[in-house]
Parts: structure tokens; sequence; C-alpha cells
């Protein structure tokens, strides 16, 4: 299909959003919230069981923990109520019902790669400059939207700055 024959793009979508709806369309988007428990784990059981203990796969709603020494797997098998309740509050919707110890040596977690920021985002604004940012947004009531517009107008300035220098 050529470029003209395409329809026209009312609004530009994030990817987060496309990718939901891509996975929706593949029956994928009910498990999607099972395995944000990688996203979490660290979070939800502290750095020290983290460094011993990783997600490994998710069956049957039962998330699957590869432990590397029993001396822990039989501590977490104390813990998975606890550890259960925890990601429960993180994910909501995630519908992990139990979790299975393994023993095995975990995968370290994975490193999250750092995207380098653009030289226009590593402007610093001064203080009159975040004034004026402030005085534009006094007659917006809704809280939301002005975070929203502050966010914006100081990305605004920061790259105007930038293409000044």
């Amino acid at each position: 299909m050529s470029r003209n024959e395409r329809p026209k793009l009312k609004k530009a979508e994030a990817v987060g959003g496309l990718l939901k709806k891509l996975l929706g369309d593949k029956g994928y988007d009910e498990r999607l919230p099972r395995y944000q428990a990688w996203l979490v784990w660290d979070k939800v059981v502290g750095e020290q069981i983290a460094k011993r203990a990783r997600p490994l796969r998710i069956r049957d709603k039962i998330l699957e923990v590869q432990v590397d020494h029993p001396v822990w797997m039989q501590q977490l098998q104390m813990l998975k109520p606890q550890i259960l309740r925890k990601l429960h509050t993180e994910l909501p919707n995630c519908d992990i019902e139990d979790i299975y110890l393994r023993r095995g040596t975990p995968q370290p977690a994975q490193k999250t790669i750092e995207v380098p920021r653009l030289e226009w985002q590593k402007e610093q604004l001064s203080d009159a400059e975040l004034a004026e940012v402030e005085q534009s947004l006094t007659g917006l009531k809704n809280g939301e939207i002005k975070d929203e517009m502050r966010r914006l107008f100081v990305r605004q300035k920061k790259l105007s700055k930038a293409k000044n220098k």
C-alpha cells in the first residue's frame, strides 16, 4: 500500500497503547499482568532475596521461582503468603495464585538499558524560568491537567534554551 492510499492518522498513539492493542488481538492481554511480576519482583521480595531467587516462568497461574539454595527455599516457602500479598498489591490485576519454588541457579536480573539523554533534556532552567512556567499555570484548577501542562512547558523551555545556544 502506498503512502497516498493509507488513511490519515487522526492522532499519534502511544507505543504502550499500540502494544496492548496488538497483544489483545493475539489473546495475550489477559496474561500480560501476570508477566509484570518480573518487573516488580525485586521490589516485592527485597534485594537480599532477589539475589537468591528469580521468577522463571508462569504455568496455570503459578509463578515458578528458581532458588539457589535449599535453606532459602525453606525460608521462601514460609514467606509465600506475604510475597503473594505484596505481588497482588503491586499488580492488582495479576491472577497469580501460588508460587512454586524450584532449586537451581537463578539468572541475574536483567539490567535496564539506560537511554542517553538528548542535549536539550540536560538543560537546567533558572528559578525565573520556572516561576514563569508556574505563572502560566495559575488559571488551571484541575491538578492532573496542571501537572501535565507544567511538564510540557518545562520541556518546551528546555528545548528552546538548547536551540538558542
